[in-house]
């Protein structure tokens, strides 16, 4: 039996430690495949429940210095709403805190030490270019004494995790970040202490004036430092999950034996009567019962205005009432609600590749054993080549420090970063905006998409009948004809006549129910209001009654897929009223932005020709394509493909899920079906159409930022890796200092992290 996990993983320090995770457990019997985010620092295990298990799997790695994260016992059998580790953080944020302030005092116990040896080595430096004056003998033989004591403390403390992945390395042949470090300031410490404890006799091999503990000190601090400032900078970009899960109230007022209770949110059940206060959070989905209220649903929706819900009007777990209490029925609980899927969806998505991060994985899974072959092939070439030029003393000196410097600068964490924390940022901000991304591969085609395919009904029009206009002929005014006509459509069951009841309701109508009520099969109704006999229906029902009206001006309308009423007495039309599914007013200017972006529209509907371009010329639509069953929807996507067009469809309802599923991105209006929503890769809450031209605007920022970080992070490597190796010093004598190597690795990954964090501030 398969098993989908995802788990957080303690000990990733870098893009290669992903690498060493993905094959190793890719080794373990019964483990089917794995993906490890260094972003989101998660694995996605699928594996066979009958041959291993989590615990097994975390027993693999944790020799190589990793471990999963496994929820306590007691915990398993909670929902996915219950817990923060079942809905995907499988480390709280006091953890990662924790670990973080860990990192923070480490890297502060070190700066001091890491400005004094700055400080020495500044004062070296100027004395021996004679700007000023070289310590006295003692202050001299002090700092002798001293760089070693400090050296020890950061290296040893400091430096743990970069000694363990070096002896990891040897241990087991894995290889990653630490190990370069480690390696490195190893090499710098050893040498220099060497130096220190056989002085006299190494004075005629070696240059003894010259160690480097300074470099063990400075390289370590700057780079525990840089991780500390990374890992800080990567808390923000998932601050999107935190956000979604304060959201979720943790008590509900719930009406149980007549008597109101405060109960745990996880002790809420389907059918439970809730109470929600002026001020209170929804705790669960449901339908109101009881009251209205003005709520909002903001952090969910993007929108900032609150919403007015009156009875029979559903609520989300999230939002917030702002003015007067009422009483709804739970319909979703736990797991079921639209919040906790969309967290779950969330961070799904956050923790998902996209397809440009193959070259990048590629390219960290044999960098760092690259790069020890590299660094020990350039020792090699100064002790052999450098050494007949130079006196060896000074061929050894530069050798090492060309050896630690390409070891400490070649890291590949600013890869690893590049793509997984712009995609974090990407996924949360459109959650924000009201946009669910199933995953990254779908983020990544999005930017790509040349043409939008909509459906009609429920995505560029409302998906339900309104009264849109009202033409009057008598001499009542406007209001008694609303209420007249709701009168009579009151006790009809036809969706025209709900539209009528809806506007009046909007108008706040007061009416009294027809008396006499008849339906009038296929032509209207008719009842009688006041002592006076209406009639509501169709032209047919005008005609059998001989009475006269426009016939033309009503065909024109009809036409234009509106529905109109003609409210009548047996002596004259009163009034017609027009009938229509309405546009979203938000659908024009969404097909203007679209083409702003330089992408054609095309709407496919099963509704009839003439209604069908009589709304696409209304909202500015390019092409129509109408009449169509859903697999010639599917067809059209199809042909659309095969021209070559990178093609997204949004729909709402179940016969456009083939079609979702074989357009280049599927998006969903949130308002439509539960098959829609999971055919499609995007989901716009509350069908938003505005929103898809926001997906599409946050598609290209991300891909330009993951470009930008890329591309930085391959140009610093590809700059930086030469540098320290020492190919400038036969032209212009400079050869790149380990100190300033680890600063410069250090900053590489903020770098790329600050880039990403970037696409926040930015408008959609």
């Amino acid at each position: 039996m398969n098993n989908t996990q995802t788990y957080k993983i303690k000990g990733m320090h870098c893009a290669s430690c992903s690498a060493i995770i993905e094959k190793t457990l890719k080794k373990t019997e019964g483990v089917h495949s794995v993906e490890v985010n260094y972003g989101t620092e998660t694995a996605k295990i699928v594996y066979d429940a009958t041959k291993t298990d989590s615990h097994k799997l975390s027993a693999t790695i944790e020799p190589l210095g990793y471990f999963l994260v496994l929820p306590a016992a007691e915990e398993m059998g909670m929902r996915a709403d219950e817990h923060a580790t079942h809905l995907g953080l499988n480390q709280t944020k006091k953890e990662k805190l924790a670990e973080i302030a860990d990192m923070k005092t480490k890297a502060m116990s070190a700066i001091p030490l890491a400005a004094f040896s700055i400080f020495v080595m500044g004062w070296e430096i100027l004395a021996q270019l004679q700007l000023i004056g070289a310590p006295s003998a003692t202050l001299s033989e002090f700092f002798h004494h001293l760089l070693p004591l400090m050296a020890t403390h950061v290296l040893f403390i400091v430096g743990k995790p970069y000694l363990l992945g070096m002896y990891r390395f040897f241990r087991y042949g894995k290889a990653n970040m630490d190990t370069l470090i480690g390696i490195g300031t190893s090499v710098a410490f050893v040498y220099s202490f060497i130096i220190t404890a056989f002085e006299e006799p190494l004075r005629q091999l070696v240059n003894v004036d010259h160690t480097y503990y300074d470099v063990t000190i400075v390289v370590i601090t700057f780079i525990a430092l840089g991780k500390y400032l990374e890992a800080r900078s990567k808390e923000k970009t998932g601050d999107a999950i935190e956000k979604l899960l304060n959201l979720q109230a943790k008590t509900a007022l719930v009406i149980r034996h007549g008597k109101e209770q405060e109960l745990p949110v996880d002790r809420v059940v389907h059918g439970d009567l809730i109470v929600v206060k002026p001020g209170g959070r929804i705790p669960v989905d449901g339908t109101i019962t009881d009251g209205a209220s003005f709520i909002d649903e903001s952090m969910i929706t993007g929108e900032p205005m609150p919403v007015k819900k009156t009875v029979g009007d559903s609520v989300v777990a999230g939002t917030i009432n702002t003015n007067s209490a009422f009483t709804f029925k739970a319909t979703k609980v736990g797991s079921e609600t639209l919040l906790a899927h969309i967290i779950k969806m969330v961070e799904d998505a956050q923790g998902s590749r996209a397809p440009i991060q193959a070259l990048a994985d590629k390219i960290s899974s044999v960098f760092v054993p690259a790069v020890l072959v590299l660094s020990i092939i350039t020792l090699g070439m100064w002790l052999v080549i450098g050494a007949e030029y130079l006196p060896f003393s000074q061929a050894l000196s530069y050798g090492l420090t060309a050896f630690v410097g390409i070891l400490v600068i070649a890291c590949p964490c600013a890869l690893g970063l590049a793509t997984p924390t712009a995609i974090i940022v990407g996924v949360g901000k459109g959650a924000k905006e009201g946009i669910l991304i199933k995953d990254a591969a779908t983020l990544e085609k999005l930017h790509k998409v040349d043409t939008v395919v909509v459906d009609k009904t429920g995505t560029i029009t409302k998906g339900k009948p309104e009264l849109v206009s009202i033409t009057n002929y008598s001499k009542l005014d406007d209001a008694t004809i609303i209420s007249v006509l709701a009168a009579l459509e009151s006790k009809s069951e036809h969706p025209i006549a709900h539209a009528a009841l809806a506007y009046a309701r909007t108008k706040n109508s007061v009416f009294d129910p027809a008396q006499d009520f008849e339906n009038i099969k296929g032509k209207g109704v008719k009842g009688v209001i006041k002592g006076i006999e209406y009639f509501a229906g169709n032209a047919k029902l005008a005609s059998d009654l001989h009475l006269r009206f426009d016939t033309k001006s009503i065909e024109v309308e009809t036409a234009k897929g509106k529905t109109p009423i003609l409210l009548a007495t047996k002596d004259e039309i009163l009034a017609v009223v027009l009938v229509a599914d309405a546009i979203k007013r938000e659908a024009v200017e969404a097909v203007r932005n679209l083409h702003r972006l330089g992408i054609k529209t095309v709407m496919l509907t099963g509704d009839d020709t003439n209604t069908a371009n009589a709304i696409a010329h209304e909202v500015g639509i390019d092409d129509v394509v109408a009449e169509v069953l859903p697999e010639d929807k599917l067809n059209k996507i199809q042909e659309l493909q095969k021209q070559g067009r990178i093609v997204a469809m949004a729909g709402d309802g179940v016969n456009d899920a083939p079609a979702l599923a074989q357009a280049d991105v599927g998006i969903a209006m949130g308002t439509g079906t539960d098959v829609a929503i999971e055919t499609a890769g995007i989901t716009l809450l509350h069908g938003d159409i505005s929103k898809l031209v926001k997906a599409i605007k946050l598609s290209k920022m991300t891909m330009r930022g993951i470009k930008q970080n890329l591309f930085w992070a391959f140009i610093y490597n590809l700059v930086g890796i030469p540098i320290a190796a020492g190919v400038l010093y036969p032209v212009f004598g400079l050869l790149l200092s380990p100190v300033f190597a680890g600063l410069a690795m250090a900053f590489s990954s903020v770098s790329v992290v600050g880039n990403s964090l970037r696409l926040k501030a930015k408008q959609l």
